[in-house]
């Protein structure tokens, strides 16, 4: 089913979905089994796979991907990005490249995103785990416990530096071809 005033771009695919009114399919797209509410705009080369649910206003990206997953009310996943077996409130924003890790190589695990959530680019949120109401997760992130309300999240390790590394590694280079 496709409401009103929808528009629908060149090499898109939809199958067995609704679409609400006013919503934007962009180029390229693949749609099945899943339903998108009023105003929300898809891709381009986005993939919603079966059970997907994408909330009015919402923003599904260029090479997002989401698996039985519901993006709420003008919640944003624009870019690079995997979301399967996640519920994510309205109002959140996740990140270019971040990935929910639903399988452990034996069972799916859920992902649990709450309301006005900022999930940095590049991070993996390794389910089954829930973030909690206006939580944010600094970019770059490994995220394998839950995440209370309004804290912020830092999963990597620290910066290190180390001055001159190139010039020794080029010098011991140098030196084993000699040898």
């Amino acid at each position: 089913q496709i409401g009103a005033d929808c528009h629908i771009r060149s090499s898109s695919v939809i199958g067995n979905s609704t679409l609400g009114d006013g919503v934007l399919v962009r180029n390229s797209c693949v749609i099945d089994h899943a339903t998108v509410e009023q105003g929300a705009t898809i891709g381009p080369f986005a993939h919603l796979r079966p059970q997907s649910h994408i909330g009015r206003e919402a923003h599904v990206g260029n090479f997002v991907e989401t698996k039985k997953t519901r993006l709420g009310d003008r919640s944003k996943a624009n870019h690079l990005t995997y979301l399967g077996d996640t519920e994510i409130g309205t109002g959140c924003n996740i990140g270019a490249g971040v990935i929910t890790c639903n399988y452990d190589g034996v069972d799916k695990h859920p992902t649990q995103i709450g309301n006005g959530v900022f999930v940095g680019s590049n991070s993996t949120l390794v389910a089954p785990v829930k973030l909690e109401d206006a939580s944010y997760v600094a970019a770059a992130s490994c995220i394998t416990k839950p995440v209370p309300s309004g804290a912020l999240a830092l999963g990597r390790a620290h910066q290190t530096v180390k001055p001159g590394w190139v010039a020794k590694r080029k010098a011991a280079q140098q030196k084993n071809k000699k040898v």
